[in-house]
């Protein structure tokens, strides 16, 4: 992965982009337009936010009244969205680390019916922000429920409640973090000042990846945070990718991708590193199959590899992307493997035939860098860094598919649980904010009358 110091926080990527054509005057002050000096980030963070609706929040009525989902005052502003959605799109430069021609890509991608609506837009507030500390890492943002979603926001984890629309702070990492689980051989240390990476929540567990390649283990019901620790001395070891996932006999383990090109892996309990295996490249990504028995290896190749969770025994190669791969997700039936890429591309993988991928998805202008599937395999959605999110039916084959259309950079997407609800997590220093979508019920009935 690139090598991208990020020190204030900034976004990498207005290089690419400017979003300053979005500021919005009318913004009430305090909102959190802006950079947050390190003041502010030193500082405890409100417990709760005010219960009642900002009027920078959108709501379902209001979407179906007129009014942007994201609150953006198109009537005042000197282009209407159809215009700058159609500037964006010329010139928005995706990022690439390997050069080629990719002249056949378009043709060897799946024919996909656009225009279907399978997630509803709900709700979008401001009242907490995602924000991204490597432009090429995008899982910032996990839904526990229908009504719980965990972000990164500046120096901050936060909780968010659908149900109660009310934001709380779950860990500040801007402070000393000392872990209260200390065991013999334990490689606990205390931190401080960690720019998180990435993020997963599981299983009342959160795991947090920093920068300078820490980890980050936090029990949610507990205080404090149970363990901590830097993985690597190297400059260039950020920590990648983290996920939870319970191996063949049940225990559950933590498993950690990092820049110096080790995968490690932990148990939750003592949180002692079981294992660690090393890869010929830098790994961007990792993946557990729903059985536990083998894991995706992404990262700065072309190829993505198949391997034994429990040995590390690399048993394929999957080969056809044509850049670096950054997301990776399985189907609860452990039979399909969707790896992302900077080559603007999902593939699909059928695990009983890996010579070649059984379908190629495309996104609009960007990279790949968020995949997830529900629970229950009906769906599969992935995330560009910026403006797309694509949801698409599994059971078309993946034929059909609908196209949530923002601005703004993406830190995140997930699914809730129980399938009902897609949330997404959009960092911009205007509009900034968390939208969730629900899922859409037909009645069979009123189908019937219409």
């Amino acid at each position: 992965m690139e090598q991208f110091p990020n020190h204030e926080l900034e976004y990498v990527v207005d290089d690419y982009l400017d979003v300053t054509d979005f500021e919005d005057e009318d913004v009430p002050p305090g909102s959190g337009r802006g950079s947050v000096d390190d003041d502010e980030l030193d500082s405890d963070f409100e417990d709760e936010f005010d219960l009642s609706k900002p009027d920078t929040d959108t709501s379902a009525l209001e979407a179906r009244n007129g009014k942007d989902i994201q609150g953006i005052p198109w009537e005042r502003l000197n282009f209407t969205r159809e215009k700058y959605r159609e500037t964006r799109l010329k010139l928005y430069k995706n990022y690439e680390s390997l050069s080629g021609s990719r002249e056949d890509l378009e043709k060897k991608c799946k024919d996909v019916e656009k225009g279907h609506n399978f997630y509803n837009f709900q709700f979008n507030t401001r009242l907490v922000k995602s924000t991204i500390v490597h432009f090429q890492l995008r899982n910032l943002l996990w839904a526990t429920s229908k009504h719980d979603v965990y972000l990164m926001q500046n120096y901050s984890v936060m909780h968010w409640s659908s149900l109660l629309r009310r934001g709380k702070e779950v860990l500040n990492v801007a402070k000393p973090i000392t872990p209260t689980l200390k065991h013999p051989g334990c490689l606990a240390q205390t931190l401080s000042r960690v720019q998180i990476s990435t993020m997963t929540v599981k299983d009342n567990l959160m795991v947090a990846g920093g920068f300078q390649g820490e980890v980050i283990c936090k029990y949610l019901n507990q205080p404090g945070v149970a363990f901590c620790t830097k993985l690597a001395a190297h400059e260039n070891a950020i920590t990648n990718s983290v996920d939870i996932y319970r191996n063949p006999s049940g225990s559950m383990r933590v498993i950690a991708a990092n820049n110096d090109a080790q995968v490690r892996i932990f148990d939750a309990d003592k949180f002692a590193c079981l294992n660690h295996f090393t890869f010929p490249w830098s790994v961007n990504n990792t993946s557990i199959s729903p059985d536990g028995k083998l894991f995706a290896v992404l990262g700065d190749s072309a190829e993505c590899l198949i391997a034994d969770a429990q040995s590390g025994k690399v048993h394929s190669s999957l080969k056809g992307h044509l850049d670096y791969s950054f997301a990776s997700a399985w189907h609860p039936d452990g039979q399909i493997l969707a790896t992302g890429n900077q080559d603007t591309t999902c593939r699909l993988w059928d695990i009983r035939n890996l010579s070649e991928s059984f379908a190629v998805l495309k996104g609009r202008m960007g990279a790949i860098r968020a995949i997830k599937f529900t629970t229950d395999g009906r769906f599969m959605a992935m995330a560009e860094p910026a403006d797309f999110i694509h949801v698409f039916d599994t059971q078309s084959d993946y034929a059909s598919g609908q196209e949530i259309d923002l601005f703004g950079e993406i830190a995140g997407i997930s699914f809730s649980p129980d399938s009902e609800a897609l949330f997404v997590g959009v960092s911009d220093r205007t509009y900034g904010s968390l939208l969730e979508f629900n899922r859409r019920r037909y009645d069979h009935y009123l189908d019937c009358v219409f």
